[in-house]
């Protein structure tokens, strides 16, 4: 077969240009794709919600890559391992209730069982800016991550979604955005003692981090570390059972609301 490097271009570009306006409009739109972010589009996917998730980065899973201190081991809990095996993960029971898998194959088949939901991922993509209609988030405003990283003054484009999702982790960075530019006058994102993420503790910040898990502006969930960034609880480092559950939790949320 000989090659066209022409016609390898034109179906790259052909094809995007077909796929993403069709995502414009949609039920759910998430920033992030680590655990929480990835668990929360499956389920919405699953119950036939259109979901849409932005990835800045050109991986998906987050930290869960690494593991803990690189070495590509993760632990979760006896009450969160279902969430790894109905994707296909294969874990081991360890001791005293912790079981462990592989870092790298616990993000890969998140991901492929998120895309075989229905969720659409893009990566490369930034979440700029919210879209607020009426004192509701009801939007994102995104570009590409390299127009960010090079500081470009390049005007955005706008996702509009019934509800919104920030699972960007530890940044809490859509959070961040409505809290300085809309200045909410009342809920969790109002006040300066919130936002200030604490130290590793990980019995109270597994547990925090799915009390933690739910809207905190009109039409905005927060999902996974962004949770627990935002009401001053602690990090809890490479157990991710509460992740997963948070983002199944934001799910179960947001659901409720798009009956």
């Amino acid at each position: 077969m000989n090659i066209d490097d022409v016609i390898v271009s034109k179906t790259i570009f052909n094809r995007f240009s077909k796929e993403f306006p069709s995502y414009f409009d949609v039920d759910v739109a998430i920033a992030g794709g680590g655990p929480a972010g990835l668990v929360a589009a499956q389920f919405l996917a699953k119950k036939g919600k259109k979901v849409v998730l932005f990835e800045r980065k050109l991986s998906i899973g987050g930290g869960m890559w690494g593991g803990g201190m690189t070495f590509p081991v993760i632990v979760v809990q006896k009450e969160s391992k279902h969430l790894l095996e109905d994707a296909g993960i294969k874990i081991k029971e360890e001791n005293q209730g912790y079981y462990s898998a592989d870092a790298i194959e616990s993000v890969v088949k998140l991901t492929a069982a998120a895309i075989d939901a229905g969720v659409k991922i893009f990566n490369t993509i930034s979440v700029e800016d919210v879209l607020l209609t009426n004192g509701m988030v009801n939007g994102f405003v995104i570009n590409w991550s390299a127009v960010e990283v090079a500081g470009l003054h390049v005007d955005p484009l706008t996702i509009r979604a019934k509800r919104c999702i920030d699972a960007t982790g530890h940044p809490a960075e859509i959070c961040n955005i409505v809290k300085r530019k809309v200045r909410p006058t009342s809920g969790p994102l109002c006040q300066d003692t919130l936002l200030v993420e604490g130290s590793m503790s990980a019995c109270i910040g597994e547990k925090a981090v799915v009390d933690n898990t739910k809207e905190v502006y009109p039409g905005l969930y927060a999902a996974g570390m962004c949770a627990n960034a935002v009401f001053g609880s602690h990090r809890m480092g490479p157990i991710f059972g509460g992740m997963l559950r948070s983002g199944r939790k934001t799910a179960e949320l947001i659901l409720e609301k798009l009956k």
